[in-house]
């Protein structure tokens, strides 16, 4: 049965485990009274209360009184309420203890099965609080094992692992157990066996948390991360910016001697980053964007959101990049579809025009002159 044991050991949980005394009693109340229903028929009504102060249970019975009872299992009449209590009167409770003599052994299953389940529950939101906290941040873990291509990594401080799927690795990585590693966390969701949490290392949340790392500006404010398109384990492009005058904001993540970007170069694997000096202007933001290309000009069509790039002929696979990749991330980087055109053909094209240009303006002041001979000259260019 319940006794000053059981008190006692509540107390413990509440210092130990951080569990509110109040709502799990509230929990247990709750429970012992639908298990005293389910003893005693739950027609009546019925309500088990805990005592602390005395270090035991009560358990009462209740009936509503009323002028003429129809269910004598919840409800009294006035005459026979009065007997009992000359006060009472109609709407009132007349509440009577009842015997817990058979009810104990009951209980005290009951209060085992609680407290186990209560216990589970609430280290589950406790755990889950607790995790809620590392979402969107860098944390340095060790590996436990790996499964199918699924990396689980201890988190430091909790008895909690996170999950890293294939799709959040960098390409090319090799882990191994006992590996520590630097991961970001992702996603903390609840789930039936306890807190899920998703880590990730392709993630641009995972770049941006080593440059915060790295780069005492970032992390201070004094230099702001604008943007960030990444391919994992390829190429990165990081827009930054700063408005306060003395500050550079290149020269800040770049580091003394190049340190700070080696150091972040590292830590993913080799993947190359280009740092872009974020700016209001879309013509210069473009251009930089696709760094390391030369730009000869920019043209936008602000509707559009679409912008076309001039560069030298020799220039234009590395504006592109490979498989599209340079010009990919710098559309993704700026926000604007960029068609990037070589010199020689823009050059082409504007020639066409003014050819077009100049036999409009001979039609338009010779409206008499002959066109037979149009058709002769079609047939030499089809020779």
């Amino acid at each position: 049965m319940i006794n000053k044991d059981f008190f006692l050991a509540l107390e413990e949980l509440e210092m130990q485990k951080k569990i509110n005394k109040e709502q799990f009693i509230e929990t247990l109340e709750s429970a012992l009274t639908s298990a005293y229903k389910k003893m005693y028929g739950e027609a009546k009504n019925a309500l088990v209360k805990l005592i602390p102060e005395k270090n035991t249970i009560k358990v009462y019975s209740y009936k509503t009184v009323v002028e003429e009872p129809e269910d004598l299992d919840k409800e009294i009449s006035l005459e026979d309420a009065k007997a009992i209590k000359k006060s009472y009167q109609l709407g009132d409770s007349v509440i009577e203890e009842e015997s817990t003599k058979d009810f104990g052994r009951i209980a005290a299953q009951t209060a085992k099965q609680v407290v186990m389940q209560k216990l589970k529950d609430m280290e589950r939101q406790i755990a889950l609080s607790e995790l809620s906290e590392k979402e969107d941040e860098l944390l340095t873990t060790v590996v436990k094992r790996i499964e199918n291509g699924v990396v689980y990594v201890q988190i430091a401080g909790s008895h909690s692992e996170g999950v890293m799927l294939e799709s959040d690795q960098i390409p090319g990585e090799k882990f191994h157990e006992g590996d520590r590693i630097k991961v970001y966390v992702k996603r903390i969701k609840d789930s039936f066996r306890g807190p899920q949490i998703q880590v990730s290392r392709s993630n641009i949340g995972f770049v941006r948390k080593l440059f915060e790392l790295e780069v005492p500006e970032i992390e201070n404010g004094d230099v702001v991360i604008k943007n960030i398109a990444r391919d994992p384990g390829n190429r990165t492009k990081v827009a930054v910016y700063s408005d306060k005058p003395n500050v550079d904001a290149l020269g800040a993540c770049v580091g003394n001697r190049g340190i700070r970007i080696n150091q972040i170069v590292s830590e993913l694997n080799g993947e190359k980053i280009d740092l872009v000096l974020y700016s209001d202007d879309p013509l210069e933001y473009i251009a930089r964007a696709l760094s390391p290309a030369q730009i000869l000009s920019v043209e936008t069509n602000d509707s559009l959101k679409a912008s076309r790039v001039i560069v030298p002929n020799d220039k234009l696979s590395l504006a592109i990049g490979k498989s599209g990749q340079n010009v990919r991330l710098a559309a993704r980087l700026t926000g604007w579809k960029i068609d990037v055109k070589p010199e020689s053909e823009v050059s082409k094209q504007e020639q066409q025009s003014n050819v077009e240009y100049e036999l409009t303006d001979i039609t338009d002041n010779n409206s008499n002159f002959d066109f037979d001979g149009f058709d002769d000259l079609e047939e030499i260019d089809a020779e």
